[in-house]
């Protein structure tokens, strides 16, 4: 089984309800992120689909775009992030956690 039949079915595990369009770029998004190449699946699938959610399904960029900082701005977005994975069946992020993982795209 390649890499990305590996993420992929890691992905399936952590969010059964993701759609497809979204399972596909949370995929490519864990196998180009530099950070990720050599992590394990379901790592590289959770930081890839935490990364995925909250940059297309929140505010973050805007935060940061205004200024915010990384970790201000992951707090202000953290029920949104939540919203979405709730919505496809992932854990969420518990508020009191230290930040699940590092966003791939700062990887």
């Amino acid at each position: 089984m390649d890499r990305r039949a590996r993420v992929a079915d890691a992905l399936r595990r952590l969010a059964p309800r993701l759609p497809e369009f979204e399972s596909e770029a949370t995929i490519d998004r864990a196998l180009l992120s530099p950070g990720l190449r050599n992590a394990a699946p379901e790592t590289a699938a959770r930081l890839a689909l935490l990364a995925y959610a909250r940059h297309v399904f929140t505010e973050y960029d805007d935060l940061l775009a205004d200024g915010y900082d990384r970790d201000s701005a992951r707090h202000f977005v953290l029920d949104d992030l939540n919203a979405a994975l709730a919505g496809w069946g992932a854990a969420p992020i518990p508020e009191d956690a230290p930040e699940a993982g590092e966003d791939p795209a700062d990887l």
